[in-house]
């Protein structure tokens, strides 16, 4: 049997018969149909190829909130169609197509830095930043977002030194070092045919895809997927509000965020004490959670303070707005670049909108990094 559904409220009978509903929905473009073929002990799921940014996801309810996942195992390319596999249980099993959303980051100066004075970050004195407007993930990178561009990018000529790992297909990835998140870039842009920003060459000719290189140069007016600059990252972690600690006001708890509370040595930490009770699941190494798990900030953008650390494409350095503060990239040279937004297994402070930190570029493979990306108008 074969069909094509659109609609998750069609065909009521086929739905009782099967067991699991179909459905293709659309966010900011058109989406693909879902196609079924159902055998005795499987269902085989397809959709096209040539759409990219999608990712099935499946639930057992239609509740609401419906809580959908990401399937696994991913799909596999046959016959120009995204395939994937899944065995027949008996429960009802509700599918969707969901695209990877991205938001629109407002053109506009804001304060840049630590506006609220607090005594022990240093490096981030405030200052007045202009930032173009652009595009940003709406989440972390996910594991499975992940894997589904990196098995193109090593069919494809790439070559990455870390593999990424992910406590589940819908948490964060991590352990991926600095080089690789930007080939990584590179390849989502090749893959949705969008022009790469990451070049080997001063001619902007040879796309980055190999090897570890501090020569590395940035088409600014490329449509395609990078890394957030550090301003654009703490202009969009700010959800529009200023002169605040985190993305939502001056206090965190772990209701708001995933990361280790310490009330006891830190005011604006309400806690509770420990990891958070969504990290635990599963084990807390490390203690991530689903990506899109807590509320959006301002900008509708998720986990913008804890879960995982950030890559930014800036070396790390002092002070800000280097070469200019209009639209400002980093240093032009350095040792470490910069991480931003905490961490799930670390205290609060880390979380703060302002604070900053770093990492040596072929780091990160066993640290708790990911990364989202950014696109330019």
């Amino acid at each position: 049997m074969k069909t094509s559904i659109k609609n998750p409220f069609l065909l009521p009978a086929l739905i009782a018969a099967l067991g699991l509903i179909l459905t293709g929905r659309a966010t900011a473009q058109i989406s693909p149909n879902l196609t079924i073929i159902q055998s005795a002990t499987n269902v085989v799921l397809t959709w096209p190829t040539n759409f990219t940014g999608f990712a099935l996801q499946s639930t057992t309810t239609l509740g609401l909130p419906a809580t959908w996942t990401t399937v696994v195992p991913l799909p596999v390319a046959v016959n120009g169609n995204n395939t994937v596999t899944n065995p027949i249980s008996g429960a009802a099993q509700f599918y969707q197509l969901s695209q990877i959303a991205m938001e629109f980051i407002p053109a506009g100066p804001f304060t840049m830095g630590n506006s609220i004075g607090d005594a022990d970050i240093t490096d981030a004195n405030p200052t007045n930043v202009m930032v173009s407007a652009f595009y940003m993930d709406v989440n972390l990178v996910s594991y499975s977002q992940w894997q589904s561009v990196y098995d193109w990018a090593t069919n494809s000529g790439y070559g990455f030194d870390d593999d990424g790992a992910g406590k589940t297909a819908n948490n964060p990835v991590q352990s991926v070092d600095w080089f690789d998140a930007v080939k990584w870039c590179n390849a989502r842009s090749q893959q949705a045919g969008l022009t790469p920003v990451y070049y080997a060459d001063t001619n902007l000719t040879q796309v980055y895809t190999n090897g570890e290189t501090t020569n590395l140069f940035a088409n600014w007016t490329a449509d395609g997927y990078r890394l957030p600059t550090e301003a654009e990252w703490e202009k969009a972690a700010r959800g529009g509000l200023s002169g605040q600690r985190f993305p939502w006001g001056n206090t965190i708890s772990e209701s708001q965020a995933n990361y280790y509370g310490n009330t006891s040595g830190y005011s604006y930490d309400l806690g509770p004490n420990g990891y958070n009770s969504i990290g635990i699941i599963g084990g807390t190494s490390p203690a991530s959670s689903p990506v899109g798990s807590f509320a959006a900030n301002g900008y509708g953008l998720y986990d913008m303070a804890g879960n995982v650390f950030e890559w930014c494409w800036d070396w790390y350095g002092t002070p800000y707005g280097q070469p200019t503060t209009n639209n400002p990239t980093g240093p032009a040279s350095g040792i470490y670049r910069v991480v931003r937004g905490g961490e799930c297994n670390y205290f609060a402070f880390r979380l703060r909108c302002p604070f900053r930190y770093n990492f040596l570029p072929a780091g990160g493979g066993s640290i708790v990094i990911g990364f989202r990306c950014v696109r330019g108008l």
